[in-house]
């Protein structure tokens, strides 16, 4: 897929994390395999890596591709970093806030405030930060240079820019789930990919706030990851994606651009398309 991208001349491309590949490794072996696209890499749990450990992974990938690598941070969820990681979530936006602002005293040359100072050389790194709630939005407005939503509806994603920018705040990044022309496998991975979520702190409210607060009600009483995919409709996928023929898709990325997004970040579905190629090649810029 990175391979895609850089050839269709996409000018982003963003390597995230949850439990495949460390993201540090993976943008190295990417960039090795690519010619031009800057990274960016993230969300990183800012409670699982130290500001430290971000900073020399950042300063590491970018020296070892010599290309432009940026970082992406965020809390997380209590199971990721609790039941997953084995750490304490606690003050999980006073940490954003001192994660933020420590990363982009290391990638400047600075010094931590314990004295940690990268031997790498530094270069210099954008902050994206993913948010939700009000003390995120501020934290991305006052610490990063970007603010990235995910899975947000065109309409919900316009109520958090504008409070976002009302905070100060400037660029706005949406990851998109999208699909051109999807056929039966590729809306089953789309519907598969929203079982994490729909009870997620933050995400079920914006899934509530879409019209599917039954959905949600039902993934509260955490039912069989199965039996949430089969509730899950059809509507879903459509009120958070960009899926559907060339003119649906269309539609959809101008009403994210009406909404203030600056950058729409396609995570296209690869079930029957290799690579996401088919997606890629229609949304190509």
């Amino acid at each position: 897929m990175a391979e895609a991208a850089d050839e269709l001349g996409f000018n982003e491309l963003w390597v995230g994390e949850m439990a495949t590949y460390d993201a540090f490794a993976l943008a190295t072996a990417i960039g090795l395999r690519t010619s031009r696209i800057a990274m960016t890499i993230g969300p990183l749990a800012v409670g699982v890596r130290s500001p430290a450990t971000i900073a020399m992974g950042i300063a590491s990938v970018a020296n070892l591709i010599d290309r432009e690598v940026n970082v992406a941070l965020g809390t997380s969820s209590a199971f990721v970093v609790e039941a997953w990681h084995e750490r304490e979530r606690t003050q999980p936006a006073r940490v954003l806030q001192h994660t933020a602002r420590t990363v982009r005293t290391l990638l400047s040359g600075g010094r931590s405030e314990g004295s940690f100072r990268l031997r790498v050389e530094p270069r210099p790194t954008t902050i994206t930060v993913a948010a939700f709630g009000p003390r995120a939005l501020h934290v991305a407005a006052e610490f990063g240079d970007r603010m990235v939503l995910n899975l947000v509806t065109p309409s919900i994603a316009a109520g958090l820019v504008t409070q976002y920018r009302e905070a100060g705040g400037t660029r706005v990044a949406a990851w998109v789930p999208g699909a051109l022309d999807p056929d039966a496998g590729a809306r089953l991975q789309l519907s598969r990919a929203l079982v994490a979520y729909l009870a997620a702190p933050g995400y079920a409210d914006v899934f509530t706030e879409a019209g599917f607060g039954e959905l949600v009600a039902f993934a509260q009483t955490r039912p069989h990851p199965r039996d949430l995919l089969d509730a899950i409709p059809t509507e879903l996928v459509d009120a958070v994606g960009l899926v559907g023929d060339d003119a649906a898709i269309g539609r959809r990325i101008d009403e994210y651009r009406a909404a203030g997004v600056d950058d729409i970040c396609v995570v296209p579905a690869t079930a029957g398309d290799r690579a996401g190629r088919h997606t890629l090649e229609a949304l190509r810029p």
